[in-house]
């Protein structure tokens, strides 16, 4: 019987996926206590299993980015990028982590832009919280990767830790592709202390 304790990874959904960038697959999957399991959604385009290595992204969920088309973060822009870049080879898989706020959730996240909006900037504004600058973990990821039998990847992402992860739990990173967005008067800013405090790959910002 699963409990709490449970570290399986399991699929609850598979179903098609027609989107503006062409056919996906969606999956749905849990881990944990069945009652209240942390859940990850993976869109898979094409055969990512065996070489070459397929194109990767893991997106954590953005509300305010990705739905609403918030300018103060590049999410909304990155995720698109990569949709667009998968859809052009044909493979590839997008991991959809509900981790908002790099990890400090919803609500949180609204209370560090109330605390930008008075001249904090995304990691002053966490820290002030009480939080750290990214609480993400890329544990369910690498489930979600060993699922479909990937090995390696050509990972989409400016953010080291995120190949580090992947490397320490087996997944090699052969490529990191750069998901590179133009800045504008909004998340300027924003993208600039991602590079300067946080070590983000941001080449020639």
């Amino acid at each position: 019987m699963e409990t709490s304790t449970d570290s399986r990874l399991r699929k609850v959904a598979e179903a098609q996926f027609p989107t503006l960038y062409g056919r996906f697959r969606i999956f749905g999957f849990e881990r944990g206590d069945p009652s209240n399991p942390e859940e990850i959604v993976a869109l898979r385009m094409g055969d990512v299993s065996g070489s070459p290595a397929p194109l990767v992204r893991i997106h954590s969920q953005c509300l305010t980015g990705d739905v609403f088309h918030s300018i103060r973060c590049d999410c909304r822009a990155q995720l698109e990028m990569a949709l667009e870049l998968i859809s052009d080879e044909g493979r590839g898989l997008v991991i959809y982590e509900m981790q908002e706020g790099r990890g400090i959730g919803l609500l949180n996240k609204l209370r560090a832009y109330e605390l930008q909006d008075g001249g904090a900037d995304t990691v002053e504004a966490n820290e002030q919280l009480g939080f750290e600058a990214d609480l993400r973990d890329y544990a369910l990821p690498v489930l979600v990767l060993q699922y479909f039998n990937v090995g390696q990847v050509r990972l989409l992402s400016n953010n080291p830790e995120k190949i580090e992860a992947l490397d320490r739990n087996g997944i090699h990173v052969v490529e990191r592709v750069p998901c590179l967005v133009s800045p504008d008067a909004y998340c300027g800013d924003y993208l600039r202390t991602k590079k300067e405090k946080m070590g983000h790959l941001l080449e020639g910002f």
